[in-house]
């Protein structure tokens, strides 16, 4: 889209959505909370509340319209007398995950859903977009809203914490605002919780492109106290009552860690500025997860608590794809191979048209030699130790140890190849050993290192020019 088309747009976002015109002041921010249900083979929206949340909309006013083509869905605010799209965002739902499963296939279910946007001052049309079969976008669900309905909840009510600036670098409207949560921390903890936050957010600004980036972010800290500590983990018949209700073993798999529960999350994340948000769970025990435009999750205590605050971010801030294939997962994978939209994944339909092919030598072979067999056996007997030491449910110690033997052998193994530094295709991505290929052979998102190649790298950086940069930048 040409700068002087979103340039018009940002106008018009400005008529419409200003709180004050004449004092220049940010517009309020209004949650559309909805119920997203069904199964594997439909799906239907139903509107649950609106909520207007007690601060200011922390978005960029010169950015309103999301062109990254991030995510299954896409929420958009359209003026109803020009249909004119005046917001959009890209995003993902635990819905869209949940119905890849096998238990998608036998009964239905229902997911809580948020979306948010500027409060408008007059009335406007959302809509909920979703990719077919083609990867295109088309309209799922809409809903005309009024500002002025009485049905908007607009109560005031005391915030339950305070937030604590982590960092602090200017006016929300000109940064990202990263919002880290805190679960599973008692009172007594709350210390412990802050001290975790500030280290795991110095780890993420050591990471290029955050590192470079840093100046462009702010970042917040929130936490309830619990009665216990810890959140639950089911599968080992451990429960607590968390504030968030964060838990082990979505979906079956037992390092998969999200909470269903968004209208706590919501509910407490309202009172922070907030685009993306981290939930730190106060456990040892290897785990997380992360849905594009929605949360991300790491255990704080676990000895790889600086990979999986990263790695998971990753998945929720720039909607990245997992490159691993070795390790199980709750989805369901398709016969067919269509090409993925996101930026790090690719089925290579055709070479020539490599979505990241400017980082491409032209003498770089496509597909790209790696040591994909020898890889692989050593995967074979390692997850299989990995299920065993769950099953025994031995100490973490035990399975951190795994881990970092896993990481020696891949690092050994990779250091040795040709192409080892070079952007290519290299098969096996995307929960699958064939037909998807990622662009390097290591990367944060196939293997415990420490980076992010470089067209990772390009696409976090796309997403913080979305939120920080004005336009024509």
């Amino acid at each position: 889209m040409s700068t002087r088309r979103l340039s018009a747009v940002a106008l018009a976002l400005a008529a419409l959505f200003a709180a004050s015109a004449h004092a220049g002041t940010a517009p309020a921010t209004l949650r559309v909370d909805v119920l997203h249900t069904g199964n594997a083979l439909s799906e239907q929206y139903a509107l649950e509340r609106i909520v207007l949340e007690p601060l200011p909309w922390p978005g960029n006013p010169a950015r309103p319209l999301d062109d990254s083509n991030r995510g299954l869905n896409r929420v958009e605010v359209v003026d109803p007398k020009t249909n004119k799209v005046l917001y959009s965002r890209g995003y993902s739902t635990i819905f869209g995950e949940w119905r890849t499963t096998d238990e998608a296939q036998k009964q239905s279910r229902g997911f809580q859903e948020s979306l948010r946007f500027p409060m408008p001052v007059a009335p406007v049309r959302l809509r909920v977009l979703q990719r077919d079969d083609r990867n295109e976008f088309s309209v799922a669900w809409s809903i005309d809203i009024d500002p002025a309905a009485q049905d908007i909840q607009r109560e005031k009510r005391p915030a339950p914490a305070e937030p604590i600036a982590i960092r602090n670098n200017g006016p929300s409207a000109e940064k990202v605002d990263l919002l880290i949560l805190g679960d599973g921390y008692t009172r007594e903890q709350l210390p412990k919780f802050e001290a975790d936050a500030r280290r795991l957010a110095d780890h993420l600004f050591s990471v290029s492109p955050f590192r470079e980036r840093a100046n462009d972010f702010n970042v917040w800290a929130l936490a309830v106290p619990t009665r216990e500590s810890g959140v639950s983990r089911p599968s080992t018949g451990t429960f607590h009552d968390s504030s968030l209700n964060t838990r082990y073993d979505i979906f079956g798999s037992e390092r998969y860690v999200l909470t269903l529960d968004n209208r706590a999350l919501r509910e407490l994340a309202q009172y922070a500025p907030n685009e993306f948000i981290e939930i730190l769970v106060n456990n040892e025990t290897y785990g997380g997860g992360g849905i594009f435009g929605q949360f991300s999750t790491a255990a704080a205590s676990n000895d790889w608590a600086n990979y999986l605050f990263v790695h998971e971010f990753g998945h929720h801030f720039a909607a990245l794809a997992d490159e691993y294939y070795t390790s199980p997962v709750a989805y369901a994978s398709g016969t067919e191979r269509p090409e993925p939209w996101e930026p790090n994944v690719t089925a290579l339909l055709d070479p020539s048209q490599l979505k990241w092919k400017r980082h491409v030598a032209p003498t770089t072979p496509l597909p790209t030699p790696w040591p994909k067999a020898e890889y692989e056996k050593y995967q074979r007997e390692y997850q299989a130790r990995r299920i065993a030491l769950r099953k025994a449910n031995r100490p973490e110690s035990e399975m951190s140890a795994l881990f970092a033997a896993e990481r020696k052998f891949t690092d050994s193994l990779m250091a040795r190849q040709p192409n080892r530094d070079v952007i290519g295709a290299f098969e096996g991505a995307n929960y699958q050993a064939s037909g998807y290929y990622r662009p390097a052979m290591q990367c944060i998102m196939f293997s415990r290192i420490e980076q992010f190649c470089q067209v990772c790298q390009d696409a976090i950086a796309e997403i913080i020019d979305l939120y920080s940069r004005p336009l024509g930048d």
